[in-house]
């Protein structure tokens, strides 16, 4: 039975102010991308996510961005290979440090939004991220966008990775996300959602916009959790994968 792991960003809160509904989406994935503090986030959020996410056997992930709290890190920002090294570090150190302290452990990261974006057309800048993750954990999987330069850096760096693709966003032929200012960018309906996921886990493949197929390892699925409709979501790609004879589960340690 084919099997794959559903993955999801959150912890993204701040102080008394709510983003998402965390603790009903860690009932239905299988990997958690929590959030570092630079984008979203704060240490008590990081802290009770990440317990959350521990109850519920979930697999914990860093999920670095960009120092943007007021843009949540979906602005694009010119900084340096070496400090981006840095923030990486840092950010997976703040993680590690506070899984630790709970009793648990971050297994993988994923890079957030425009760091993401930036990273998945410059390979130069996702190896400056990833080799700062991997200063800090040799062994850490870096979760990819899948046929993008983030996918190349990885292969590059010979390190441990898995293959993303995205639940509730539209590519583009290159098999980068369609901007989000774009109609048709985000898709909301859970309808849609959950059989077109199907159909790309069985094709083995990204569909795009026009149609195109690119060819891809499939290890893992994004369910965003700052969508109205992301609980609904992530239950609809769940039903629709285990209906459709495909496996839930969390991507396996030591992938490459």
């Amino acid at each position: 039975m084919p099997s794959v792991d559903l993955n999801a960003d959150m912890g993204e809160s701040f102080g008394p102010w709510k983003m998402g509904d965390d603790e009903s989406l860690l009932r239905i994935i299988t990997s958690a991308n929590i959030a570092c503090g630079f984008h979203a986030g704060d240490p008590d959020v990081m802290a009770r996510t990440m317990a959350l996410a521990a109850e519920n056997g979930v697999g914990i992930g860093a999920h670095p961005g960009f120092p943007d709290l007021q843009g949540f890190g979906r602005r694009n920002m010119k900084v340096p290979l070496d400090t981006l090294r840095n923030l990486v570090r840092f950010q997976l150190g703040a993680a590690q440090g506070m899984a630790a302290a709970l009793g648990t452990r971050v297994r993988h990261l994923k890079l957030h939004g425009a760091l993401a974006n930036m990273c998945s057309v410059d390979e130069e800048m996702a190896l400056a991220c990833y080799r700062g993750a991997l200063d800090v954990d040799p062994d850490i999987i870096i979760m990819v966008l899948a046929v993008t330069r983030q996918e190349a850096a990885a292969r590059q760096l010979g390190c441990n990775w898995v293959g993303e693709i995205f639940a509730d966003r539209a590519y583009n032929d290159d098999g980068t996300l369609v901007d989000r200012s774009l109609p048709g960018a985000v898709i909301h309906d859970p309808d849609v959602a959950g059989p077109r996921i199907l159909n790309m886990v069985q094709e083995g493949a990204i569909i795009t916009e026009s149609g195109k197929r690119l060819e891809t390892s499939i290890d893992t699925i994004c369910l965003h959790g700052d969508t109205p409709t992301a609980v609904q979501i992530a239950a609809s790609v769940r039903t629709c994968l285990e209906g459709g004879g495909v496996e839930v589960a969390k991507f396996p340690s030591g992938t490459v």
